[in-house]
């Protein structure tokens, strides 16, 4: 994608789930860890044919960038013969990972790159917990355990 803007943007849970149901060529990438897949669950999109890309943007336990990310995305995205120009929206807990995922992909893809902003699990409420302010999980978009 070419220009000065280093991602597509930032949208709403409600408004990433439209584009993405009317888009048959867009793609969901989850960049959460593979303890977060497993303990919190997993965004599902609701056609048999879809899948949501599991790409960890960091590692648990150490949380440190995966410096391949990048190639491990465009290698899932290969294998499942998806179009250059299709749009990629990233997904992470509260949508810190995911902006900086959708900023690195900006620089290897053609197609935009949106983050998800408040993320699967969204911000902190005043009694600190996830899920209960915003979010795919607030916004009642389907999931399930992984």
């Amino acid at each position: 994608m070419s220009g000065t803007a280093p991602y597509a943007g930032d949208i709403d849970v409600l408004t990433a789930w439209q584009q993405i149901s009317e888009d048959p060529k867009a793609v969901l990438v989850d960049v959460r860890t593979h303890a977060e897949w497993s303990y919190v669950g997993l965004p599902v999109l609701n056609h048999p044919d879809r899948e949501v890309l599991l790409v960890e943007w960091l590692s648990y336990p150490d949380m440190a960038v995966h410096g391949d990310f990048a190639d491990r995305l465009l290698q899932e995205l290969e294998d499942r013969d998806v179009a250059a120009d299709s749009a990629i929206y990233f997904l992470c807990r509260s949508g810190a990972r995911s902006r900086h995922a959708a900023i690195e992909m900006t620089r290897r893809w053609s197609g935009p790159c949106f983050n998800i902003a408040a993320g699967f699990e969204g911000d902190l409420d005043d009694a600190l917990h996830r899920s209960s302010c915003n979010g795919w999980k607030h916004a009642g978009l389907p999931w399930r355990q992984f």
